[in-house]
């Protein structure tokens, strides 16, 4: 009987089952054999209907902001971007070139990078402490970029993964553990190419007809980092030259929904494939700095970078390349007004530093934050999302119990404190304060529609806050 509930198993779990990758282990065979005697099918099925039917956790969407963190062998070199292989030996880029033959014996390949991604002054605890000091409620670590190399000891990447070759310790373990101590969740990024891994380029050689990456390597290292450190997250990318059949997507998203030991709340992305950027998926990303330009039906996520032109550390970039902290604030509250989720990322040293400069911005978008941040979590959209009449003013929402809060967003402080603003109506508005600040905030109404609001005349002791202001305007329960 058992042998014969075996052969209805699908042929591609038996595949892995065969392969030792650990997508199944004993105990799921029999779950799934128990399964198929008794009639009855897990929750979610290997297809993009069913699974795209899955509720998204609701911590996720409450939570509105993250960390992201690009981390490795690219931060060595640490000039022009994370892609630097590929730059350099993929597309034969002349700056790249010239910057190896400038600076590095003749035959340095770019595994000689390696043994000095040191790591030596990581401080896992520090790192989690900037993080959860940002006002971010998950981190996002790259596991794996293009390049191969795993930030964790995996079995599936000899002398390829920091405990084997540069900081000589599981980096990913250890930012885990750190980061579990505070309020934010952990995630993980997961590149499932591999530019220059023979299996893939194999796989890639025959027009991804055969499966060796993904059997052999893809799908056995994901297998790790879900059962190994849970994360929250699984933030897919690199998919881009196949499809999500190619890939395995379906049935491995299968397996972390009904049976992973975060399959309650995990969340992830839509790059498993290239039929599936933009349509499935737990969330969408679409396109790195993704904005829709409006409210749209499906959950969304911005990743965006502090660093303009690179997600990885350069040693290269001058003051002018990160974004300051007005023009931060003012992605974060845009993207959260149009229901979105902001990612922003940083990219730490080769040694384990964060730069001062990006500690900076993280710990003041905290202090922002700190005093503004009822107006960020939780919230839901509001029509319309920026006002026609003020300038540079976004809204969001957060319904009550007997009224809604709506909060406006004032980006740039109006001339003679006097804002005009036609994102309420004149007979709605209950009350109005200005978040941190206890000065009585009046208004009268404005023709034709909206009200105008007198804002306080502040000292620079007294003012609530740098870089953007937030007025909470009570209003009728809205449906």
């Amino acid at each position: 009987m058992v042998l014969e509930a075996m052969m209805r198993i699908p042929v591609k779990l038996i595949r892995l089952a065969l392969y030792g990758l650990l997508l199944l282990s004993v105990t799921e065979v029999l779950v799934y054999i128990s399964g198929l005697k008794s009639g009855s099918r897990p929750t979610y099925q290997p297809n993009w209907d069913s699974l795209d039917s899955r509720p998204l956790p609701e911590w996720y969407d409450e939570a509105k902001f993250g960390i992201f963190i690009h981390w490795g062998v690219y931060s060595v070199p640490s000039f022009g971007s994370e892609w630097f292989w590929w730059n350099w030996q993929g597309q034969h880029s002349l700056s790249y070139e010239s910057f190896m033959r400038a600076n590095y014996r003749p035959g340095f390949t770019y595994a000689d990078f390696a043994p000095d991604f040191t790591a030596e002054f990581f401080d896992p605890k520090h790192w989690a402490n900037v993080i959860a000091a940002s006002g971010a409620k998950y981190a996002v670590l790259t596991s794996k970029h293009h390049e191969g190399y795993t930030m964790w000891p995996s079995k599936f990447a000899w002398n390829w993964n920091a405990k084997d070759v540069g900081a000589g310790r599981d980096l990913l373990g250890d930012l885990a553990k750190a980061i579990r101590k505070t309020h934010v969740r952990f995630g993980l990024y997961f590149s499932l190419l591999e530019w220059f891994n023979p299996h893939y380029l194999v796989d890639k050689k025959n027009n991804f007809k055969t499966t060796q990456f993904v059997d052999l390597v893809m799908t056995p290292q994901l297998s790790e980092i879900v059962n190994n450190y849970h994360p929250e997250v699984i933030w897919a990318d690199g998919e881009w030259d196949a499809p999500s059949s190619y890939w395995n997507s379906t049935h491995f998203l299968a397996w972390l929904y009904n049976d992973s030991p975060v399959k309650d709340t995990v969340v992830t992305n839509d790059r498993w494939g290239n039929d599936a950027r933009c349509h499935h998926g737990g969330y969408l990303t679409c396109d790195d700095r993704f904005n829709p330009g409006g409210v749209i039906t499906s959950k969304w996520e911005n990743c965006m970078t502090i660093d303009k032109l690179s997600w990885g550390y350069r040693r290269d970039a001058t003051l002018g390349d990160y974004f300051t902290i007005e023009e931060l604030i003012a992605t974060l509250i845009q993207t959260v007004s149009y229901g979105g989720n902001l990612l922003m990322n940083i990219g730490p040293t080769h040694d384990g530093r964060i730069a001062p400069i990006f500690e900076e911005r993280l710990r003041d978008i905290g202090k922002w934050l700190s005093v503004n941040g009822e107006a960020v979590y939780s919230t839901r959209t509001w029509s319309p999302q920026n006002d026609t009449a003020g300038k540079d003013v976004w809204y969001t929402s957060k319904r009550e119990s007997s009224h809604t809060n709506v909060y406006a967003t004032i980006l740039t402080w109006p001339k003679k404190n006097v804002l005009p603003l036609d994102g309420v109506r004149f007979r709605d508005v209950k009350a109005i304060e200005m978040l941190g600040a206890a000065e009585e905030i009046r208004w009268t109404e404005r023709e034709p529609k909206g009200i105008t609001v007198k804002l306080p005349s502040f000292n620079p002791a007294e003012v609530p806050c740098q870089w953007a202001w937030v007025l909470k305007i009570t209003v009728p329960l809205q449906k």
